[in-house]
């Protein structure tokens, strides 16, 4: 673990970083690595399952996630192999293809704190992505660990879970969206450096 004063800041619903869509990965180098370990601090710091590089500023296509619980049963090839190396880095992932049922389930998301709302997914996907060693993966994901790449993938194209939440739950989460919305753009504001000469 990197020392203490790492955790990075997660950016909140209104920033302009979360709707860009993230820059692929050239070249995995000690930056990458470095970014990799205080986004894993971070993930953890705020009790998240998963971080797109995107939430904490770096618009690139990278997301890190830790779906590994000691008393699971996982269901996919891809999670017998990958939840217990968790956490792990994915590198300009994508989704090859998805499968099985769609399945609703609440959501939430560290960039739009204490607000949940029903998202439909597929339960299957095929992953495809580079792990922090440069390995080539593609595997069948299910579960919550399908579910939560899905979500972050989504963050790499600038998309959010309340753009795909259910309308009934939207309607109810609003108010508390646009008063997010607000008060992060009242903050970006008060923030902008002043023009050096």
């Amino acid at each position: 673990m990197s020392e203490e004063g790492h955790i990075l800041e997660v950016k909140k619903f209104g920033n302009p970083v979360l709707r860009k869509i993230a820059e692929p990965i050239t070249e995995i180098s000690d930056e990458i690595r470095e970014l990799v370990e205080e986004m894993v601090d971070t993930m953890y710091e705020e009790n998240g399952i998963g971080l797109a590089a995107p939430q904490v500023g770096q618009s690139i296509r990278l997301f890190v996630i830790d779906t590994h619980f000691d008393d699971e049963e996982y269901g996919s090839e891809g999670e017998k192999l990958f939840c217990p190396k968790m956490p792990m880095a994915l590198i300009n992932p994508e989704i090859v293809s998805s499968s099985g049922e769609n399945i609703p389930f609440e959501e939430g998301c560290l960039s739009i704190p204490l607000i949940n709302a029903s998202v439909i997914r597929p339960s299957n996907i095929v992953l495809r992505a580079k792990t922090l060693d440069g390995e080539l993966i593609e595997a069948d994901f299910g579960g919550l660990t399908a579910r939560c790449m899905q979500h972050e993938i989504d963050h790499l194209d600038g998309v959010l879970f309340t753009d795909r939440a259910e309308k009934e739950d939207l309607k109810l989460v609003a108010k508390k969206l646009e008063q997010l919305r607000m008060k992060t753009e009242k903050a970006l504001k008060k923030r902008k450096p002043k023009k050096r000469k």
